[in-house]
């Protein structure tokens, strides 16, 4: 655990309240300081439930703890069955409570409860929110599952219709709700029975019926992987492994489906009324082709991202992470198959240097990127938690299933400036108001279309030298090189060359910056790079509108 501003993920006793939060008949009974109440905010104000969540905390504090802290604890969790009555209660420490070292487990146990007790045994300072919902839920099922554990193989066709649980959806989930009603639209076209979806709207009672299904549909393996697992090591009901976010995933999703069931796929292939694949490959988004997009979130929906991005909007992957470590195998395979060095971290100065690294122009991540992309001034879309409260749509708006693939593509493509009203904007470039710096008329008053090239430092210039930039701190010195033509502007960059040792200044003049300003900017950035690595590559001090010209015949070979 580290002190930062920015989080992805908070401690695990977090994620056993969405678990708790989720479900209908379940408390969580939580051994936490008065500080550590913090935690209703994110139900209330972030996920706008009705509701405060079913946790009681005993809300110890500084004088409590040359006392008997049980006794404070067994009190509050009888007043909390006697007021809520739930059907099981959960037990376990805040990340603070675990350092006094008391013992929820054992003083739950001491009081004879007449209601099943679970204790959740989450190590705050080595696990996360994610992980902490994953244990919750997966010892949630050990104790209240019930079922056959002589369950055959998967059903064959002709059997009586076949049933399916799904899993992991719970509260605060990005886009949960949303999907589950997606899925459920594929399962009732392939004649397949939802058995319950947990955690979210189930009860103790569900959970204990969770053995009557065929097989689980796994919608986030974050939270329902291990419970996923344990149900087929011990009932033999097994579950999917593809998820369906994007056109072709669903298809994919539909095809395991069917063969888990035992049923035929056709009737769900033809609910494919998704109209991305259309849109995609359409005059319209034709521009959208090459785009360089940087990927980041938790690795289920991280990992669905990339596949979406290359393979149906034509997008090049230039950046994948994860912030979850559990699914760094997962993530580094995904990555590799893009051909792209693997992201796994929890720093989100560390992504911050990787996205302006790579030099995307699109980014797809969590409400962190967005606030990075803002100040690297790159479009960006969120596609996973953590999530800010306009994340929590009152519309439909899924991202699994057809209809889900719809809504990324309009999530994606939307930050980025349409291509016709950026060419409108080169045919009244000198207009005063759409000259070049003033923006996309729909962008936010006072932002810049376009900034200065990336990795500008200084200008130079006969009579005035080396002279810094207005607010810039020079990285680099000008390399030795011939001396500028009187009264012509440089612009000065860094490039460092493949063995990352030899340092190349190029500059670019006034003349080809100007040339460069003409092309729109969705290609912009791209010639920029290549113009600047051909002058890195044969060691040319500036970059004139020859080099610019050479740079594109270079690299349309």
């Amino acid at each position: 655990m580290q002190l930062s501003v920015w989080t992805y993920e908070g401690p695990p006793h977090v994620g056993a309240m969405r678990v708790a939060t989720g479900m209908t008949d379940v408390h969580y009974l939580l051994h936490a300081p008065q500080g550590d109440t913090y935690a209703d905010l994110l139900f209330t104000m972030i996920e706008r439930r009705g509701k405060r969540p079913p946790v009681t905390y005993t809300t110890f504090q500084a004088r409590d703890l040359g006392t008997d802290t049980a006794e404070l604890f067994q009190q509050a969790g009888r007043d909390a069955i006697a007021r809520f009555n739930p059907a099981a209660l959960l037990v376990g420490s805040s990340c603070t409570a675990e350092l006094i070292q008391d013992d929820p487990a054992g003083m739950a146990q001491a009081m004879q409860l007449s209601i099943p007790v679970i204790p959740l045994e989450l190590p705050s300072y080595s696990r996360k929110e994610n992980w902490g919902a994953s244990e919750t839920f997966y010892q949630i099922v050990r104790t209240l599952a019930v079922g056959d554990s002589s369950r055959s193989a998967p059903r064959q066709a002709g059997s009586p219709r076949p049933k399916a649980n799904l899993l992991g959806p719970s509260a605060l989930g990005f886009r949960h709700r949303d999907d589950i009603v997606e899925i459920a639209k594929i399962l009732a076209a392939l004649g397949i029975e939802i058995n319950l979806t947990a955690p979210l709207g189930a009860g103790a009672g569900d959970i204990a019926r969770i053995g009557d299904a065929d097989f689980n549909i796994v919608m986030y393996p974050e939270i329902a992987d291990s419970a996923a697992r344990w149900l087929e090591k011990t009932l033999q009901q097994p579950f999917t492994k593809t998820i369906p976010i994007g056109h072709g995933a669903t298809l994919d999703f539909i095809r395991e489906v069917a063969a888990l069931a035992g049923v035929d796929a056709a009737p769900a292939l033809d609910l494919a009324e998704a109209r991305m694949p259309w849109w995609s490959r359409s005059v319209d988004s034709t521009y959208l082709t090459g785009k360089r997009v940087f990927i980041f979130g938790d690795a289920t929906h991280a990992i669905a991202a990339a596949r979406v991005a290359r393979d149906e909007l034509g997008f090049v992957v230039c950046g994948l992470g994860c912030y979850n470590r559990e699914f760094a195998r997962d993530l580094r395979a995904a990555a590799a198959d893009h051909g792209v060095e693997p992201l796994i971290t929890d720093d989100h100065l560390e992504v911050e240097e990787a996205i302006a690294a790579a030099h995307p122009e699109l980014v797809l991540g969590t409400q962190m990127e967005r606030h990075i992309a803002k100040r690297l001034s790159i479009p960006c879309a969120v596609i996973s938690a953590p999530v800010h409260v306009q994340d929590f749509p009152a519309r439909h708006s899924p991202q699994m299933g057809f209809e889900g693939a719809n809504v990324l593509f309009d999530t994606w493509v939307h930050p980025l400036v349409m291509g016709l009203e950026e060419h409108l904007l080169t045919m009244f470039r000198d207009d005063f108001e759409f000259h070049d710096g003033a923006g996309a008329s729909h962008l936010a008053h006072g932002t810049t279309q376009n900034p200065p090239l990336q990795g500008e430092v200084a200008r130079v210039s006969e009579t005035a030298g080396y002279q810094p930039l207005d607010g810039v701190t020079p990285l680099h010195q000008p390399a030795a090189g011939p001396p500028p033509l009187a009264g012509e502007d440089l612009i000065s960059f860094g490039a460092r060359l493949n063995d990352g040792d030899t340092l190349v200044i190029a500059r670019w003049t006034a003349e080809a910056e100007t040339e460069l300003r003409k092309i729109p900017f969705f290609v912009r950035g791209k010639a920029r790079r290549n113009t600047e690595a051909y002058a890195a590559e044969l060691g040319l001090a500036s970059i004139t509108l020859d080099t610019l010209y050479d740079a594109k015949a270079h690299y349309a070979r």
